[in-house]
């Protein structure tokens, strides 16, 4: 995935983070093997068969008789079907099979032929029709992609700079699965009371998850613009998760039965620049850097996550904590905190911010600590992430 800069070139945006300065591989995730499959941008799958039939034929044709390095052309459709087109899986079959055939009349072998030709013509017909399925469904999984991309561009929408009087930045990075879009969402919504800030997660995957996202974002902006208590603004968003979820029941989707959202809502109140309020639906709490670098959880009680009321038909409790003028506030998705390395270490979120905060100012911003998180975790992750990431950190500049 790679992400381009807002175009009027502002600092901050609501949109992916733009690092001019930073390396191709910080923004797109490839897989292990597709590395080695292009080089300056061209496909050199090919090469691998070919080389395989070459050296059958060298080995075939320079080796006594009773050893038979002809069989070896048999790999050369095979090897293709799984890193070529179908066109080039085709040519390079015909080409093992034109091999064979010149390596018979030039070595005249003793044994019969008839059980290698036989097995070539057989795997060479396999492997076309192999390779055709696999590109359809290559083909269908980028359509999906496409599909996944457009949804969540349409749910996260983009932030002007200096919206709600926040500086602002934000990341959403997808799971390396079959396309599968996560629940992530975030947003700002600036009211008469304050600027009031979300981030949350659905849980599950697939695009009922994020037509549920979508529900939630819609209830927190008409909501948190016209409710001058956070406590009602979070009863709203509880009360249109469960109309959601019966709303999915009534079409037959039993999948959505036991659906929640974990939530954390923070309010910089208009009048009160040292001062926030927080509730939180049972998810990470924010990270709060000071301005001198001192780093810690924002205090809050937890809740349960949306949707449970059924368990505990209690409302959320809303705390008001004071925080340094000019601190930023760091939320995350459990995509973070949840990525593992290949020892099945979590990321330690907590600590890796905390010695970045201290040794450099550029991440105690909002734009500066998003990209220093997002860099950690793919390099933590090597690039693979299991579930979907979002990164979002704000910041009321000091008056």
């Amino acid at each position: 995935m790679q992400f381009t800069p807002p175009a009027d070139g502002s600092g901050d945006t609501g949109g992916p983070v733009y690092d001019p300065g930073a390396p191709r591989s910080a923004f797109v995730r490839t897989g292990r093997l597709d590395r080695y499959l292009y080089w300056r941008g061209h496909a050199i799958g090919w090469v691998f068969p070919v080389l395989i039939g070459l050296a059958g034929t060298v080995v075939e044709v320079s080796s006594p008789d009773w050893f038979r390095a002809s069989s070896w052309l048999v790999l050369v459709p095979g090897v293709a079907a799984a890193l070529c087109t179908v066109r080039v899986t085709a040519i390079l079959a015909v080409l093992a099979l034109a091999a064979y055939g010149v390596i018979t009349v030039v070595t005249s072998p003793m044994v019969s032929v008839w059980p290698v030709l036989v097995l070539l013509v057989i795997g060479s017909v396999l492997s076309v029709l192999a390779c055709a399925v696999r590109v359809t469904h290559a083909a269908e999984l980028l359509q999906m992609s496409v599909v996944a991309d457009t949804t969540r561009r349409a749910v996260l929408r983009p932030f002007p700079p200096g919206l709600g009087g926040l500086e602002h930045a934000a990341l959403y990075m997808p799971a390396n699965s079959e396309a599968r879009v996560g629940g992530d969402f975030y947003d700002i919504q600036p009211s008469p009371w304050g600027t009031r800030v979300l981030i949350g997660d659905v849980q599950g995957k697939g695009l009922e998850v994020v037509e549920t996202a979508a529900a939630l974002l819609g209830t927190f902006r008409e909501a948190a613009y016209h409710e001058r208590c956070l406590t009602t603004v979070a009863s709203r968003l509880e009360i249109r998760l469960k109309r959601q979820v019966a709303y999915r029941l009534a079409l037959g989707a039993e999948q959505d039965r036991d659906r929640f959202a974990t939530a954390v809502m923070v309010c910089f109140p208009t009048d009160e620049p040292n001062m926030v309020e927080i509730v939180n639906f049972g998810h990470e709490p924010p990270l709060l850097i000071s301005p001198s670098g001192d780093t810690g959880p924002l205090p809050g009680a937890h809740g349960l996550p949306l949707g449970m009321s059924d368990v505990a038909n209690l409302p959320p409790p809303m705390l008001r904590v004071p925080i340094p003028l000019g601190a930023t506030l760091l939320l995350t998705t459990d995509g973070v905190t949840e990525a593992r390395n290949e020892h099945g270490e979590f990321y330690p979120l907590r600590a890796e911010v905390a010695r970045a905060a201290a040794r450099d100012p550029e991440t105690r911003r909002p734009r500066g600590i998003v990209r220093f998180v997002r860099d950690g975790v793919l390099l933590h992750a090597d690039g693979h992430l299991e579930d979907d990431t979002t990164i979002f950190s704000v910041r009321r500049p000091r008056p």
